[in-house]
Protein backbone atom coordinates (compact mmCIF):
# COMPACT_ATOMS: atom_id res chain seq x y z
CA UNK A 1 0.00 0.00 0.00
CA UNK A 2 2.78 2.34 0.77
CA UNK A 3 3.45 3.85 -2.62
CA UNK A 4 0.05 4.69 -3.26
CA UNK A 5 -0.69 6.07 0.21
CA UNK A 6 0.23 9.81 -0.94
CA UNK A 7 -2.74 9.12 -3.57
CA UNK A 8 -5.66 8.53 -0.43
CA UNK A 9 -6.36 11.41 1.32
CA UNK A 10 -9.06 10.40 5.06
CA UNK A 11 -11.77 12.46 6.03
CA UNK A 12 -14.22 12.02 8.23
CA UNK A 13 -17.68 13.65 7.53
CA UNK A 14 -20.73 14.25 9.84
CA UNK A 15 -23.29 14.73 7.33
CA UNK A 16 -25.79 16.29 9.59
CA UNK A 17 -29.98 17.50 8.78
CA UNK A 18 -28.73 21.01 9.62
CA UNK A 19 -24.36 21.12 9.93
CA UNK A 20 -22.11 19.68 7.73
CA UNK A 21 -18.61 19.06 9.24
CA UNK A 22 -15.29 17.47 7.71
CA UNK A 23 -12.65 16.97 9.38
CA UNK A 24 -8.73 16.90 7.41
CA UNK A 25 -5.36 16.07 8.99
CA UNK A 26 -7.46 16.79 12.25
CA UNK A 27 -8.54 20.20 11.73
CA UNK A 28 -12.36 20.85 10.92
CA UNK A 29 -11.81 21.97 7.60
CA UNK A 30 -15.61 22.58 6.37
CA UNK A 31 -18.57 23.39 8.89
CA UNK A 32 -21.49 24.78 6.61
CA UNK A 33 -25.11 24.76 6.67
CA UNK A 34 -26.78 21.21 4.87
CA UNK A 35 -28.36 23.41 2.15
CA UNK A 36 -28.26 23.49 -1.26
CA UNK A 37 -29.75 25.99 -3.68
CA UNK A 38 -30.59 25.00 -7.60
CA UNK A 39 -31.91 26.87 -10.81
CA UNK A 40 -34.96 25.00 -11.44
CA UNK A 41 -34.78 25.77 -15.45
CA UNK A 42 -31.68 23.66 -15.74
CA UNK A 43 -31.39 21.79 -12.85
CA UNK A 44 -27.94 23.09 -11.75
CA UNK A 45 -26.87 23.55 -8.28
CA UNK A 46 -26.19 27.50 -7.89
CA UNK A 47 -24.70 27.66 -4.37
CA UNK A 48 -24.13 25.03 -1.34
CA UNK A 49 -23.38 25.89 2.24
CA UNK A 50 -23.43 29.27 3.78
CA UNK A 51 -23.92 31.17 0.46
CA UNK A 52 -27.37 28.91 -0.15
CA UNK A 53 -28.36 29.48 3.79
CA UNK A 54 -28.29 33.02 2.76
CA UNK A 55 -30.80 32.73 0.19
CA UNK A 56 -33.42 30.17 1.96
CA UNK A 57 -36.72 31.92 1.90
CA UNK A 58 -35.68 34.80 -0.19
CA UNK A 59 -35.38 33.20 -3.66
CA UNK A 60 -37.69 33.69 -6.67
CA UNK A 61 -39.29 31.14 -8.88
CA UNK A 62 -36.29 29.91 -10.80
CA UNK A 63 -34.42 29.31 -7.63
CA UNK A 64 -34.98 26.56 -5.10
CA UNK A 65 -33.40 26.09 -1.86
CA UNK A 66 -33.27 22.22 -0.89
CA UNK A 67 -32.12 20.65 2.23
CA UNK A 68 -31.20 17.26 1.37
CA UNK A 69 -30.95 15.67 4.32
CA UNK A 70 -34.28 14.82 6.70
CA UNK A 71 -34.18 13.61 9.77
CA UNK A 72 -30.56 12.95 9.44
CA UNK A 73 -31.10 10.82 6.42
CA UNK A 74 -30.86 11.28 2.55
CA UNK A 75 -33.81 12.64 1.19
CA UNK A 76 -32.48 14.24 -1.93
CA UNK A 77 -30.15 11.63 -3.56
CA UNK A 78 -28.86 14.03 -6.24
CA UNK A 79 -28.72 17.22 -4.41
CA UNK A 80 -27.13 15.51 -1.18
CA UNK A 81 -24.35 13.94 -3.72
CA UNK A 82 -23.22 17.05 -5.42
CA UNK A 83 -23.16 18.79 -2.19
CA UNK A 84 -20.88 16.56 -0.13
CA UNK A 85 -18.98 16.75 -3.99
CA UNK A 86 -18.30 20.45 -3.52
CA UNK A 87 -17.56 20.35 0.41
CA UNK A 88 -14.99 18.12 -0.31
CA UNK A 89 -13.18 20.01 -3.15
CA UNK A 90 -13.63 22.73 -0.60
CA UNK A 91 -11.09 21.18 1.48
CA UNK A 92 -7.85 23.54 1.53
CA UNK A 93 -5.24 20.74 1.09
CA UNK A 94 -7.41 18.78 -1.39
CA UNK A 95 -7.46 21.74 -3.63
CA UNK A 96 -3.80 22.10 -4.56
CA UNK A 97 -4.10 18.36 -5.80
CA UNK A 98 -4.26 18.16 -9.70
CA UNK A 99 -6.53 15.12 -9.58
CA UNK A 100 -8.99 14.38 -7.20
CA UNK A 101 -7.06 12.13 -5.04
CA UNK A 102 -9.18 8.65 -3.70
CA UNK A 103 -10.29 9.18 -0.79
CA UNK A 104 -11.50 7.18 2.67
CA UNK A 105 -14.28 8.36 4.50
CA UNK A 106 -15.72 7.82 8.02
CA UNK A 107 -19.06 9.09 7.77
CA UNK A 108 -21.70 8.88 10.54
CA UNK A 109 -24.88 8.36 10.74
CA UNK A 110 -28.43 7.79 13.13
CA UNK A 111 -28.53 4.62 15.25
CA UNK A 112 -32.40 4.58 14.44
CA UNK A 113 -31.36 4.05 10.52
CA UNK A 114 -32.22 1.85 7.94
CA UNK A 115 -30.26 -0.37 5.35
CA UNK A 116 -31.77 1.15 2.42
CA UNK A 117 -30.87 4.55 3.91
CA UNK A 118 -27.28 3.26 5.32
CA UNK A 119 -27.02 2.01 1.19
CA UNK A 120 -27.79 5.54 0.07
CA UNK A 121 -24.87 7.35 2.54
CA UNK A 122 -22.83 5.52 1.21
CA UNK A 123 -23.43 5.20 -3.00
CA UNK A 124 -23.11 9.24 -2.05
CA UNK A 125 -19.61 8.65 -0.38
CA UNK A 126 -18.77 6.07 -3.18
CA UNK A 127 -19.59 8.20 -5.93
CA UNK A 128 -17.39 10.81 -4.77
CA UNK A 129 -14.16 8.78 -4.97
CA UNK A 130 -14.52 7.07 -1.73
CA UNK A 131 -12.75 3.96 -1.63
CA UNK A 132 -12.99 2.89 2.04
CA UNK A 133 -15.98 4.08 3.39
CA UNK A 134 -16.63 3.27 7.00
CA UNK A 135 -20.23 4.12 8.78
CA UNK A 136 -20.49 4.91 12.39
CA UNK A 137 -23.57 5.53 14.64
CA UNK A 138 -23.68 9.25 15.63
CA UNK A 139 -24.26 8.75 19.11
CA UNK A 140 -20.90 6.54 19.56
CA UNK A 141 -18.84 9.16 17.18
CA UNK A 142 -20.13 11.45 19.86
CA UNK A 143 -19.19 9.61 23.30
CA UNK A 144 -15.67 9.44 21.40
CA UNK A 145 -15.71 12.84 20.79
CA UNK A 146 -16.37 13.76 24.48
CA UNK A 147 -13.53 11.89 25.50
CA UNK A 148 -15.58 8.87 27.47
CA UNK A 149 -13.73 5.72 26.90
CA UNK A 150 -16.28 3.54 24.97
CA UNK A 151 -13.74 0.25 25.80
CA UNK A 152 -14.46 0.00 28.87
CA UNK A 153 -17.02 -2.72 30.97
CA UNK A 154 -18.77 -0.16 31.98
CA UNK A 155 -22.37 2.01 30.99
CA UNK A 156 -22.33 5.67 29.51
CA UNK A 157 -25.39 7.86 28.16
CA UNK A 158 -25.38 9.90 25.44
CA UNK A 159 -28.43 12.09 24.20
CA UNK A 160 -27.22 13.34 20.56
CA UNK A 161 -29.23 16.23 19.68
CA UNK A 162 -29.07 17.34 16.44
CA UNK A 163 -31.00 18.95 13.83
CA UNK A 164 -33.48 16.41 12.30
CA UNK A 165 -33.05 13.78 15.17
CA UNK A 166 -32.49 12.91 18.89
CA UNK A 167 -30.46 9.89 19.50
CA UNK A 168 -30.52 8.56 22.74
CA UNK A 169 -27.81 5.75 23.62
CA UNK A 170 -26.50 3.62 26.41
CA UNK A 171 -22.88 2.34 25.22
CA UNK A 172 -20.93 -0.14 26.71
CA UNK A 173 -17.67 -1.98 25.59
CA UNK A 174 -17.82 -0.75 22.16
CA UNK A 175 -21.49 -1.40 21.33
CA UNK A 176 -24.67 0.50 22.16
CA UNK A 177 -26.53 -1.90 24.63
CA UNK A 178 -30.07 0.03 24.05
CA UNK A 179 -30.91 2.94 22.15
CA UNK A 180 -33.41 5.49 20.77
CA UNK A 181 -34.04 7.48 18.14
CA UNK A 182 -36.80 10.36 18.12
CA UNK A 183 -37.55 12.46 14.96
CA UNK A 184 -37.70 15.49 17.61
CA UNK A 185 -34.49 17.77 17.46
CA UNK A 186 -33.84 21.21 16.44
CA UNK A 187 -35.83 21.29 13.20
CA UNK A 188 -39.02 20.50 15.49
CA UNK A 189 -37.48 23.43 17.89
CA UNK A 190 -37.75 25.97 14.72
CA UNK A 191 -41.11 25.00 13.94
CA UNK A 192 -42.56 25.14 17.13
CA UNK A 193 -41.26 28.96 17.41
CA UNK A 194 -42.81 29.62 14.33
CA UNK A 195 -46.41 28.27 15.08
CA UNK A 196 -46.21 29.67 18.69
CA UNK A 197 -45.73 33.33 16.41
CA UNK A 198 -48.76 32.78 14.64
CA UNK A 199 -50.99 31.61 16.92
CA UNK A 200 -50.40 33.87 20.01
CA UNK A 201 -48.98 37.06 18.09
CA UNK A 202 -50.24 36.72 14.66
CA UNK A 203 -46.83 37.27 13.15
CA UNK A 204 -45.86 34.85 10.27
CA UNK A 205 -42.34 34.33 10.12
CA UNK A 206 -39.52 32.68 8.08
CA UNK A 207 -37.27 29.89 8.83
CA UNK A 208 -34.04 31.63 9.21
CA UNK A 209 -35.89 34.46 11.76
CA UNK A 210 -37.14 31.73 13.86
CA UNK A 211 -33.80 29.62 14.24
CA UNK A 212 -32.37 32.96 14.96
CA UNK A 213 -35.23 33.45 18.01
CA UNK A 214 -33.74 29.97 18.92
CA UNK A 215 -30.21 30.83 19.48
CA UNK A 216 -31.28 34.13 20.88
CA UNK A 217 -33.16 33.64 23.24
CA UNK A 218 -34.15 29.80 23.39
CA UNK A 219 -34.85 28.55 26.59
CA UNK A 220 -36.09 25.05 28.24
CA UNK A 221 -37.38 26.37 31.48
CA UNK A 222 -38.91 29.72 32.53
CA UNK A 223 -36.48 29.79 35.36
CA UNK A 224 -33.02 30.60 34.32
CA UNK A 225 -30.56 31.84 36.52
CA UNK A 226 -29.17 34.29 33.96
CA UNK A 227 -32.31 35.68 31.71
CA UNK A 228 -31.37 36.64 27.62
CA UNK A 229 -32.61 40.18 27.01
CA UNK A 230 -35.92 40.42 25.26
CA UNK A 231 -36.26 40.18 21.25
CA UNK A 232 -37.46 41.93 18.83
CA UNK A 233 -38.92 39.82 15.97
CA UNK A 234 -39.88 40.93 12.34
CA UNK A 235 -42.48 39.65 10.41
CA UNK A 236 -45.48 39.71 8.69
CA UNK A 237 -48.69 40.67 10.05
CA UNK A 238 -51.24 38.31 9.69
CA UNK A 239 -54.48 40.09 9.53
CA UNK A 240 -53.26 43.09 8.36
CA UNK A 241 -50.55 41.64 5.77
CA UNK A 242 -48.30 44.90 6.75
CA UNK A 243 -44.95 43.73 8.11
CA UNK A 244 -44.96 44.13 11.61
CA UNK A 245 -42.36 43.65 15.16
CA UNK A 246 -43.22 42.52 18.49
CA UNK A 247 -41.24 41.38 21.34
CA UNK A 248 -41.24 38.28 22.97
CA UNK A 249 -39.24 37.12 26.25
CA UNK A 250 -37.05 33.67 27.00
CA UNK A 251 -40.28 32.82 29.00
CA UNK A 252 -42.74 32.59 25.62
CA UNK A 253 -40.00 30.71 23.73
CA UNK A 254 -39.76 28.42 26.86
CA UNK A 255 -43.87 27.91 26.77
CA UNK A 256 -43.56 27.08 22.99
CA UNK A 257 -40.96 24.35 23.11
CA UNK A 258 -42.38 22.65 26.21
CA UNK A 259 -44.18 19.90 24.63
CA UNK A 260 -41.16 18.80 22.54
CA UNK A 261 -38.76 19.13 25.23
CA UNK A 262 -40.97 16.67 27.19
CA UNK A 263 -41.54 14.37 24.39
CA UNK A 264 -37.57 14.37 24.62
CA UNK A 265 -37.56 13.52 28.32
CA UNK A 266 -39.78 10.69 27.57
CA UNK A 267 -37.59 9.18 25.41
CA UNK A 268 -34.49 9.68 27.62
CA UNK A 269 -36.47 8.16 30.55
CA UNK A 270 -37.78 5.11 28.37
CA UNK A 271 -33.87 4.58 27.56
CA UNK A 272 -33.09 4.42 31.25
CA UNK A 273 -35.56 1.94 32.02
CA UNK A 274 -34.81 -0.06 28.93
CA UNK A 275 -30.94 -0.08 30.68
CA UNK A 276 -29.40 -3.17 32.60
CA UNK A 277 -29.10 -2.92 35.87
CA UNK A 278 -25.43 -3.12 35.76
CA UNK A 279 -25.21 -0.49 33.72
CA UNK A 280 -27.95 1.67 35.43
CA UNK A 281 -25.77 1.00 38.31
CA UNK A 282 -22.95 3.24 36.37
CA UNK A 283 -24.86 5.68 34.46
CA UNK A 284 -26.20 6.73 37.99
CA UNK A 285 -22.09 7.21 39.02
CA UNK A 286 -21.50 9.12 35.15
CA UNK A 287 -24.25 10.76 34.30
CA UNK A 288 -25.51 11.65 31.11
CA UNK A 289 -23.74 13.45 28.40
CA UNK A 290 -25.10 15.44 26.31
CA UNK A 291 -24.00 16.63 22.52
CA UNK A 292 -25.21 17.80 19.27
CA UNK A 293 -26.48 21.96 18.41
CA UNK A 294 -29.53 21.19 20.24
CA UNK A 295 -27.98 20.96 23.87
CA UNK A 296 -26.86 24.53 23.29
CA UNK A 297 -30.59 25.19 24.21
CA UNK A 298 -30.39 26.86 27.71
CA UNK A 299 -31.39 25.44 30.91
CA UNK A 300 -31.97 22.03 28.87
CA UNK A 301 -29.29 19.96 31.21
CA UNK A 302 -31.10 21.47 33.76
CA UNK A 303 -34.54 20.44 32.97
CA UNK A 304 -33.11 16.85 32.25
CA UNK A 305 -30.99 16.42 35.56
CA UNK A 306 -34.74 17.02 37.60
CA UNK A 307 -36.16 14.96 35.18
CA UNK A 308 -33.90 11.92 35.46
CA UNK A 309 -32.46 13.02 39.03
CA UNK A 310 -28.91 12.39 37.34
CA UNK A 311 -26.07 14.38 36.85
CA UNK A 312 -25.76 16.01 33.12
CA UNK A 313 -23.08 17.33 31.27
CA UNK A 314 -22.91 19.40 28.12
CA UNK A 315 -20.01 18.36 25.71
CA UNK A 316 -17.60 21.26 25.64
CA UNK A 317 -17.95 21.96 22.38
CA UNK A 318 -21.12 20.38 21.48
CA UNK A 319 -21.40 21.19 17.56
CA UNK A 320 -18.29 18.98 16.90
CA UNK A 321 -18.53 16.42 19.14
CA UNK A 322 -19.66 14.49 16.67
CA UNK A 323 -17.41 15.08 13.62
CA UNK A 324 -14.09 14.97 16.04
CA UNK A 325 -15.44 11.33 17.57
CA UNK A 326 -15.54 10.41 13.67
CA UNK A 327 -12.22 11.93 13.42
CA UNK A 328 -10.80 10.08 15.89
CA UNK A 329 -12.00 6.98 14.96
CA UNK A 330 -10.49 7.72 11.25
CA UNK A 331 -7.03 7.78 12.79
CA UNK A 332 -7.42 4.75 14.55
CA UNK A 333 -9.29 2.65 12.81
CA UNK A 334 -7.45 -1.22 14.10
CA UNK A 335 -8.75 0.19 17.27
CA UNK A 336 -12.17 0.93 16.40
CA UNK A 337 -13.00 -1.54 14.03
CA UNK A 338 -15.51 -3.26 15.99
CA UNK A 339 -17.17 -0.02 16.22
CA UNK A 340 -17.32 0.58 13.07
CA UNK A 341 -19.80 -0.80 10.20
CA UNK A 342 -17.87 -1.47 6.37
Amino acid sequence: MGFFDFLTEDIAIDLGTANTLIIHNDKVVVDSPSIVARNRLTGKIIAVGKEAAMMQGKTHENIKTVRPLKDGVIADFDASEQMISMFIKEIPALKKRLFTPSLRMVICIPSGITEVEMRAVKDSAERVNGKEVYLIHEPMAAAIGIGVDIMQPKGNMIVDIGGGTTEIAVIALGGIVCDKSVKIAGDVFTNDIIYFMRTQHNLFIGERTAEKIKIQIGSATEDLETAPEDMRVQGRDLLTGKPKQVEISFREIAKALDKSILRIEDAVMETLSQTPPELAADIYNTGIYLAGGGSMLRGLDKRLSQKTDLPVYIAEDPLRAIVRGTGITLKDLERYKAVLLK
